[in-house]
């Protein structure tokens, strides 16, 4: 660095080689010590059990059953396929995924934003995609986002037809890893047929045939091996009337919808009226379509889970890049230095799980931890039934066992409540209180798993609650506490 030349300076003349490689050294560094956790979130858990059933030649819906598009499987079952059963695996092509997004997000901001304001933004997707909840693990938004953002940059800076088909195939993806993303992607289809129709090209025109054909191609691909086996009814009922049931059963009050589409437009009212966004700016405009999209979805869904906001942050970050740097020329306010050792202190989550690791490393000689190693070890250093067991928590402890849960209801153990989607896949029984009389008083689970002090279902179930927890106290003893797990075994009686 030269005498008279900042950071600042110097990071505006990297090139993208090195910003991918600094994205990439962030994203792992905040990453790598949630590796060896046993799971971050039920929904990653799940997707693992169906990407092993697919990589052992099971098609998604026909041997394990959950409520998600078919690539999300796809996309566990090629790491299984390719590097076995490998948690670093799964959590390093997670980090890609996040690597990918911010990398595009950069690219994008880049169109508008100077280079150092666009990494920050491109930084600030890295964290918002790998802290501050379950996001450390790998969710099906981390996956679509990661096709999705690319597929943007391809649209705004690409114009040959065969970029746009190209952006028509990721966009494809990304439905067929989350069914919401219909909305935006469809709304992005529109804003291509408006600009179309505004120049009159026969061009424009093509472009759009082009991106639609691409998003078929897709999803017609994930239907093709459904076709081939005589199972199209069962991608139609999994893949499209299932969420479109739960979206209706399961919906949130307007209140807990609000605050996030508060947000957005106040922020937007306020870019508005002090001339931060440039409105008719191309990019901005897709960035806005977008987003109107994915909040649409969310209104259609009925529901806001933390995880889903991650569909929405690399966009937003965007145009807030764009307001915030806007301010900063605008009012050239003095940057407290302490900033930077805040800005230190933002991955907190990952210094404490570096020191668990050590722990756990330290205290078991071993650096993998949770109840989804441990439980598994005590049963099998125990010599406990293996195939007839039922995880109530900790289900990874199915993939870790080398076994299966003991319906396809019970895949994940909050869809044995679920009873709206038991037409979906043929469930024999119809109510959740049927499901679990099944696998309690027929199958008869050896031995079931419990997480301490916790209820099994949600409190709002008090049938299934009640029944649950009189049948355990009657037929089950507890054997050990394995940390915060219960395990529990079945009495014997005549």
């Amino acid at each position: 660095m030269k005498r008279n030349e900042n950071v600042f300076y110097t990071i505006s003349k990297w090139k993208n080689s090195t910003i991918l490689l600094f994205f990439f050294c962030i994203t792992f560094f905040i990453r790598f010590p949630f590796f060896f956790r046993d799971y971050i979130d039920r929904d990653e858990s799940t997707f693992i059990l169906l990407g092993q059933s697919w990589a052992n030649g099971f098609l998604p819906y026909t041997q394990l059953w959950d409520l998600k598009p078919p690539l999300t499987f796809a996309f566990f079952a090629s790491i299984i396929t390719l590097f076995g059963k490998s948690f670093i695996a799964i959590r390093l092509a997670g980090v890609f995924t996040v690597l990918i997004t911010a990398f595009f997000t950069f690219k994008i901001a880049r169109t508008i934003l100077a280079k150092t304001s666009s990494i920050i933004v491109g930084v600030a997707c890295i964290v918002l995609l790998s802290l501050f909840g379950s996001l450390q693990g790998v969710m099906s938004e981390h996956i679509c986002v990661a096709f999705f953002v690319p597929a943007i940059y391809l649209i705004l800076k690409k114009k040959s037809a065969f970029a746009i088909f190209f952006a028509g195939l990721l966009m494809g993806v990304t439905v067929m890893v989350k069914l919401n993303m219909a909305f935006p992607i469809c709304f992005i289809g529109l804003f291509l047929l408006y600009e179309a129709l505004l120049t009159k090209k026969k061009k424009g025109f093509l472009k759009v045939i082009l991106f639609g054909i691409g998003i078929l191609t897709v999803i017609l691909a994930t239907i093709v091996p459904y076709y081939i086996t005589g199972q199209t009814l069962v991608w139609w009922k999994s893949v499209i009337l299932a969420p479109l049931e739960y979206t209706e059963a399961r919906r949130y009050s307007f209140l807990k919808l609000a605050p996030i589409f508060v947000i957005i437009g106040l922020f937007l009212i306020y870019a508005y009226k002090n001339k931060y966004i440039d409105f008719k700016n191309r990019t901005n405009q897709l960035l806005l379509v977008s987003i109107f999209g994915i909040l649409i979805s969310f209104i259609k869904g009925g529901r806001i889970n933390g995880h889903y906001l991650i569909q929405l942050h690399p966009l937003f970050l965007i145009l807030l890049g764009i307001v915030i740097s806007n301010i900063l020329l605008r009012y050239k306010p003095r940057i407290p230095v302490f900033l930077a050792f805040v800005g230190m202190l933002i991955p907190a989550e990952s210094y404490l799980e570096y020191i668990n690791v050590a722990k756990n490393y330290y205290e078991k000689n071993t650096l993998y931890n949770g109840e989804g190693f441990s439980v598994p070890q005590y049963i099998t250093d125990h010599n406990l039934e293996t195939k007839n067991i039922l995880f109530f928590e900790y289900h990874i402890g199915y993939w870790n066992l080398n076994t299966l849960p003991p319906t396809i209801a019970a895949t994940h153990p909050s869809n044995i409540c679920r009873d709206e989607l038991f037409p979906f896949f043929n469930n024999p029984r119809k109510i959740a209180i049927e499901e679990l009389q099944y696998i309690m008083e027929v199958i008869r689970p050896k031995t079931v798993i419990t997480r301490k002090g916790k209820r099994i279902f949600d409190k709002k179930l008090i049938e299934v609650n009640t029944y649950i927890d009189d049948y355990l106290s009657t037929h089950y003893v507890k054997l050990a506490d394995v940390e915060n797990a219960e395990v529990l075994q079945r009495l014997e009686r005549p």
